[in-house]
């Protein structure tokens, strides 16, 4: 079908109807379909509520699934294995909670030490959970440690600790960059993962996080197959003042249709987690809205 077409078929409905079949036929032939599915940040969900509950909302609002973050009790751990299964609501990943308190690239040998034991804290989450994939921030550049430091020390822990806890359980590690001052460009988070040569290390991208310094469609075509889930937030600079700030999807600098054209270059990425702030029911059924209008390749906030 054409959109010659579809303006011949819809010549006595009102003007609105017949522009809304020209837009997505015209988004169907400029955006090929994804086999990619639609996740909510945990995060996102009412606190107040239960496990259950709010895991019974996301779905009912139509999210395919959840990621979690790292949860140290076992008891609440095995609490959210079983309100996943009830509800249908995957969980398809885990946010590690210590790489920033205690970075791998760290000169310290005991923060080191805790900054693996929260890593395979969250590698065992994800194997209780049945989650493919543990997100991991890998080094931290700061004052005490340089680039290159940064650089091989993450490499060294992650290949020789981490990688053979993960792959004994059946579970991949996404590296993810945001604003650590560490892997600032597509290429060089391509020579990061691919020196490892393991299929256990991925990219876990954020198209958010490259805005200050980069393109995220740019960088999802550097990266292509080696991203394996995605996080999805905008992203508003005023250069002029020198201030920016978080913004829901469609509201901030973000080329949407761009990114989506971009994804088809990605064809490993299974899963896209939306990561803003939380909300009510509504709120949550109007992220998800526009969450599939970038999927059919618009702009999030078109009607």
């Amino acid at each position: 079908m054409t959109r010659r077409d579809v303006l011949r078929s819809t010549a006595a409905v009102p003007l609105a109807a017949w522009l809304d079949a020209a837009r997505d036929v015209e988004a169907r032939q400029v955006s090929p379909p994804l086999n990619i599915k639609r996740a909510v940040l945990v995060s996102m969900l009412p606190k107040e509520l239960s496990w259950q509950d709010r895991f019974a909302l996301a779905r009912a609002v139509g999210f395919e699934g959840v990621e979690m973050q790292t949860v140290t009790d076992q008891a609440d751990a095995e609490a959210i294995a079983k309100a996943s299964e009830s509800t249908g609501l995957v969980i398809h990943s885990v946010m590690n909670s210590d790489h920033w308190r205690y970075p791998l690239s760290s000169p310290d040998p005991e923060v080191v030490r805790k900054s693996v034991a929260g890593m395979k804290t969250s590698l065992m989450n994800a194997a209780l959970w049945k989650a493919g994939i543990v997100l991991l921030v890998p080094a931290v550049v700061d004052g005490k440690t340089t680039y290159s430091e940064a650089w091989s020390r993450s490499v060294a822990v992650i290949r020789d600790q981490l990688i053979p806890v993960a792959t004994g359980l059946r579970v991949q590690i996404g590296i993810e960059e945001v604003w650590n001052k560490f892997l600032l460009s597509p290429l060089e988070f391509n020579r990061y993962v691919d020196e490892f040569q393991s299929p256990t290390i991925k990219a876990y991208f954020d198209v958010g996080n490259v805005v200050f310094y980069g393109y995220p469609q740019d960088w999802i075509r550097t990266l292509g197959s080696r991203i394996a889930r995605l996080h999805l937030k905008d992203f508003k600079v005023n250069r002029d003042a020198g201030t920016f700030e978080w913004k829901n999807l469609g509201e901030g600098d973000i080329d949407w249709v761009e990114v989506r054209k971009a994804l088809a270059e990605a064809p490993n990425a299974a899963w896209l987690t939306t990561e803003i702030s939380g909300g009510d029911r509504a709120y949550l059924t109007d992220v998800l809205r526009r969450v599939d209008r970038f999927l059919a390749g618009f702009r999030p906030t078109d009607a």
